[in-house]
């Protein structure tokens, strides 16, 4: 099982390099292996396409945005921890570039399983303010935000919380 869950990583973090460097669209399963230092089949054995994988990706993603804002000693950190997460992430830069119809897809809050995760993660820790933090962090896919940014936004929101 140990394995099993590095090889799954592996796959995750080989993908997130490979849309990093050529986006989502001209990614592949093949550079995906090769970064993740795995075989095709391996990947295949873990996902049956790119779709899934992609998606999976997304999910773990969501999960460890959560896990550092949860750790945040205050709603402040983690705005700014969101906030820089997202602003600094090199893969969501790339897909602004190279695939704005998937950011355009993946910013549409829809009732989507994914989509009812982040929901329910902010919720958790900003409560009924969950909302207003999700379009703040939405808008900064497209237009990130300088550390400095981050920093005045975040003391901004938590103030307005």
């Amino acid at each position: 099982m140990a394995t099993n869950n590095r090889s799954r990583s592996a796959i995750l973090s080989g993908a997130k390099i490979v849309i990093t460097e050529v986006g989502s669209y001209e990614s592949n399963m093949l550079d995906i292996a090769a970064r993740a230092e795995v075989s095709r089949a391996t990947v295949y054995n873990h996902f049956s396409d790119k779709e899934e994988m992609m998606l999976s990706l997304i999910h773990s993603e969501i999960l460890r945005l959560f896990e550092l804002a949860k750790k945040a000693p205050t709603k402040r950190d983690a705005l700014y921890l969101l906030s820089t997460e997202i602003s600094k992430d090199p893969a969501l830069r790339k897909m602004v570039q190279t695939d704005p119809l998937d950011i355009a897809k993946f910013v549409t809050v829809t009732d989507h399983p994914l989509w009812t995760l982040v929901k329910e993660s902010l919720i958790a820790i900003f409560g009924e303010s969950a909302g207003v933090v999700l379009h703040w962090l939405i808008g900064q896919i497209a237009s990130p935000l300088s550390l400095a940014g981050s920093a005045k936004q975040a003391d901004q929101m938590a103030r307005a919380l």
